[in-house]
């Protein structure tokens, strides 16, 4: 991306949300993350997320991030677009790394600041504070899981700011769906923030998915989204169900170290977590393994495992 303008023009469709591939002892996998991001591209994805909350930012210093950024867009170049998470509780450091993103080329994407008690106000003071820091715009991540939950009512004053470009929404209520997407559509790019549920917002008129199980089921969840985006909503609903059993484990087991280790299974680049998550126990590897082996017996699903 060079712009804003390129960046409102080209984000849409399905992202990728590229995990994090870390050695046992804690290094980062550059060859490993450089393979995903490949074959993410090679598969036809329309961009990739690097360093998002299932890349694991927060365990990961701010050297480690500018480096893994560079990287990224040293591999995937301006083939797709590339979202660059900016996020961070440290508004010092969240500047720094937004004004980095846009001049590599990327789309920073930021929270807003995760602090306690934090008013409406303060937090449209900081997106006005830290969005000029990028050439190519932010993409507010609004992502109740992590800090806090943006109403849409903030999310329509957000907006308005010059240089916004998209939203990340975390938040998948209906009535919050309904409101975002009646209001925000045609201003920002909408994109909704789980793969787990992501056939309602993308028919309320969102303009995308990001999407972490991608990373374990690129070929399955690509043609369920491609299938509601030629209007064949029969046909994403089915494909979407086949992995029900599998978003069942990811729920109860957690991201990303349930997709890491189904990502392992398929002989790709899944690699280890970094602590304070654990890598998947032996017991819980087998049934994700016994899911993953339902999947690929099932021809519609395109899952094939490692031999």
């Amino acid at each position: 991306m060079k712009d804003i303008n390129e960046s409102r023009h080209r984000l849409h469709g399905i992202v990728n949300i590229v995990t994090t591939p870390f050695a046992k002892d804690g290094s980062v996998d550059k060859a490993g993350l450089a393979r995903s991001i490949e074959r993410i591209i090679s598969l036809g994805f329309d961009g990739i997320l690097i360093n998002g909350t299932y890349g694991e930012f927060a365990t990961m210093t701010m050297q480690e991030r500018a480096a893994l950024f560079r990287h990224a867009m040293d591999v995937a170049g301006d083939r797709v677009p590339v979202l660059l998470c900016s996020a961070g509780s440290d508004p010092r450091a969240v500047r720094e790394l937004t004004e980095l993103a846009g001049n590599l080329g990327g789309v920073p994407m930021v929270m807003p600041a995760y602090v306690s008690e934090v008013t409406d106000d303060q937090t449209v003071a900081f997106y006005r504070d830290i969005v000029p820091a990028s050439k190519t715009g932010v993409v507010i991540y609004n992502a109740p899981g992590i800090g806090i939950t943006l109403s849409p009512a903030t999310l329509d004053r957000l907006a308005d700011i010059k240089g916004i470009v998209g939203l990340k929404q975390g938040d998948l209520n209906p009535t919050a769906i309904d409101q975002i997407a009646n209001t925000l559509s045609g201003r920002i790019r909408l994109f909704c923030a789980s793969d787990l549920a992501f056939l309602g917002p993308l028919m309320a008129g969102f303009d995308g998915l990001s999407s972490t199980n991608s990373g374990a089921l690129p070929e399955l969840i690509l043609a369920s989204y491609r299938a509601l985006e030629r209007g064949d909503a029969e046909a994403a609903r089915n494909l979407h169900r086949l992995w029900y059993p599998f978003r069942k484990l990811a729920r109860a087991f957690g991201q990303p170290q349930t997709t890491k280790a189904a990502m392992n299974l398929r002989g790709f680049d899944g690699g280890h977590v970094r602590s304070p998550l654990r890598d998947l126990s032996d017991s819980e590897k087998a049934q994700v393994a016994a899911v993953m082996e339902t999947l690929a017996a099932d021809q519609r699903s395109g899952v094939k495992l490692a031999a």
